[in-house]
């Protein structure tokens, strides 16, 4: 079993969610900085950016604006997951309630 990104590796959409973290470089308030997310969170962050009509890099600072308003802010990686984890639980939550 081949491991990588889910969208660019040989394993496609349905790879593993187990496959090792991705580092990849996001530039955020004119900024670069390297965020390390396994391929399940990246393919998540793609489709929530693709969903808001936003770059990829904008919700990423979205979600960097929002943790810095944290009394005890994560790192962004860890941030990065929490909110889409927020954001799955109120999609779920607004598909039941439909």
């Amino acid at each position: 079993m081949m491991s990588g990104d889910a969208m660019d590796g040989p394993d496609g959409p349905l790879a593993s969610p187990f496959a090792p973290p991705v580092k990849r470089s996001v530039t955020i308030a004119g900024h670069q900085t390297a965020i390390s997310l396994e391929p399940i969170f990246w393919d998540a962050l793609r489709d929530h950016a693709q969903r808001e009509s936003l770059p990829l890099n904008a919700l990423i600072a979205r979600i960097d604006l929002a943790r810095m308003g944290a009394s005890d802010p994560p790192n962004l990686a860890s941030a990065i997951r929490c909110w889409l984890f927020a954001r799955a639980i109120c999609d779920k939550d607004n598909n039941y309630s439909q």
